[in-house]
């Protein structure tokens, strides 16, 4: 299920207040076909090595969104194309990555979303580093396993709990 985000912060600003809705700031850039998305939080914690992000892709997404805390590091692409496809077929809803990604043209081809902060063609390490399901904290928002995320062409959102609103 897609909702606006806009929508959400209309509808729910008492959810604002309290920080049961946040807002991730401005400044992630957008691929993949999908240009809205949601689902439940799943996250890596990782810095310039994307073998978590690998084997996590290549599991079941169940519509899940997959969030990446990079670090933030523009240095090395995270995500590319055969990891977006990969996580195109198994069901992922999509991924937010705190870092870069490259091979946009094919990321943009796969049914998924994906939100950057970057894009860089160099790749990425592997020494299989990082940490799985842990509290991520960039662009001014914390993010835990298992909340929910809502992302379109006017940004992102997390919530503590699945969210819609009356049409």
């Amino acid at each position: 299920m897609n909702v606006a985000t806009a929508d959400l912060c209309d509808a729910f600003e008492d959810r604002l207040t309290d920080g049961r809705l946040r807002v991730v700031e401005p400044g992630l850039l957008s691929f993949g076909r999908r240009r809205s998305f949601s689902g439940q939080v799943r996250t890596l914690k990782l810095f310039e090595d994307n073998s978590l992000l690998a084997q996590a892709v290549k599991r079941p997404g169940s519509g899940n969104v997959l969030v990446v805390d990079g670090g933030g590091s523009p240095q090395r692409a995270l995500l590319g194309g055969n990891l977006a496809k990969a996580a195109a077929d198994n069901g992922w809803s999509g991924i937010i990555v705190f870092g870069a990604v490259r091979d946009v043209d094919e990321i943009d081809a796969c049914d998924i979303g994906v939100r950057a902060l970057a894009v860089c063609p160099r790749r990425s390490l592997k020494r299989g580093t990082g940490e799985i399901d842990v509290v991520v904290e960039f662009l001014g928002a914390r993010l835990r396993p298992g909340e929910w995320v809502y992302a379109d062409r006017d940004g992102v959102v997390v919530s503590t709990e699945q969210m819609q609103t009356a049409d």
